[in-house]
């Protein structure tokens, strides 16, 4: 049987031999195609590839920040996650407060220039220790918007009210599980253009049947080297902890792309990631004394038996 990490290496290679060439917001063009789906049994084995190594401590750090309903990334830098900082520094070196050098352009010049990339790397490092030193900075410049969290556990009604959309989905799995209505949305058109980033995985359904949970995601646009990996273990991971919580086992994950797109300075890494054999995948441990999602922090999730091919590195486009 061939093994689940081939739902994802297929879709690279069918993009590198179909994507129609495009060009984007981030002036990096790429290689894309337009709705692709994958399926992965969870009942296989925890989804972290294995072609390339994936920090799991991101994965899973990110993923409690969006459970918190937090937007600032001062608690995902307490845990060293650098995953949203580009977006924060973004606002911070096109403000009128920064006095520092010219950072703009940032995302293709440090590619290109190596003393760039070094002032580029001292000014983030000093943006990063003012965050997490900072109360008013942090407010200020580190709050990237009403992204994830916020749309998650407090979005917000025409009548000033907040909705708590994952709880009421947890609720209505636990009492209702045969609803076709398990439905949480991240996408707002009137909170949008707030956003640092608006959603990319902007939808997600939940589906009982046999005692299993199984989740689908409808991502509207998916970095398929850098971000979908991420995206595969997150939602993977979300629908462990609702199924933990719940009392049920987990089934399928089903992952919908509209744009599935390879960034044209990806390709190469690509291209090696493809040379390279899947391995197992790992397994995913839950702390059992704690039984809601709510209450789980990072020392209560660990993954075992991972090991996968060394990281490939590769530039962010912002």
């Amino acid at each position: 049987m061939q093994h689940p990490e081939y739902e994802y290496l297929n879709m690279c290679r069918h993009v590198l031999q179909n994507g129609n060439q495009k060009s984007d917001r981030t002036g990096t063009g790429t290689l894309s195609v337009f709705g692709h789906q994958m399926k992965f049994d969870l009942q296989k084995g925890f989804p972290l590839l294995t072609t390339k190594r994936i920090p799991f401590r991101l994965i899973a750090s990110e993923l409690l920040w969006f459970i918190k309903g937090d937007t600032n990334i001062r608690y995902l830098l307490q845990y060293n996650n650098n995953i949203w900082n580009e977006w924060a520094f973004k606002k911070w070196i096109e403000s009128d407060e920064y006095k520092g050098p010219d950072m703009k352009d940032f995302g293709l010049r440090s590619e290109q220039d190596q003393a760039f990339r070094q002032r580029y790397q001292e000014e983030m490092d000093k943006f990063k220790d003012k965050i997490v030193k900072d109360d008013e900075f942090a407010k200020k410049y580190g709050d990237l918007g009403p992204v994830y969290g916020k749309q998650w556990r407090a979005w917000e009604t025409t009548k000033g009210e907040a909705i708590d959309q994952l709880k009421d989905l947890i609720e209505q799995i636990k009492t209702n599980p045969d609803s076709r209505r398990l439905i949480l949305t991240s996408w707002s058109p009137e909170f949008t253009p707030q956003m640092a980033l608006p959603p990319c995985h902007t939808l997600f359904q939940f589906y009982v049947y046999g005692g299993k949970l199984s989740c689908q995601l409808y991502q509207r646009s998916g970095d398929i080297f850098l971000g979908i990996p991420f995206n595969i273990a997150s939602y993977a991971l979300l629908t462990h902890l609702i199924a933990h919580e719940c009392g049920l086992e987990v089934g399928e994950f089903v992952h919908t792309i509209g744009d599935a797109h390879i960034y044209n300075n990806h390709i190469e890494q690509i291209k090696t990631q493809l040379t390279r054999e899947p391995k197992p995948f790992p397994t995913l441990h839950i702390n059992k004394n704690k039984q809601s999602l709510f209450d789980l922090e990072m020392e209560d999730l660990k993954i075992e038996g991972y090991d996968p091919h060394p990281a490939i590195k590769a530039p962010v486009a912002v």
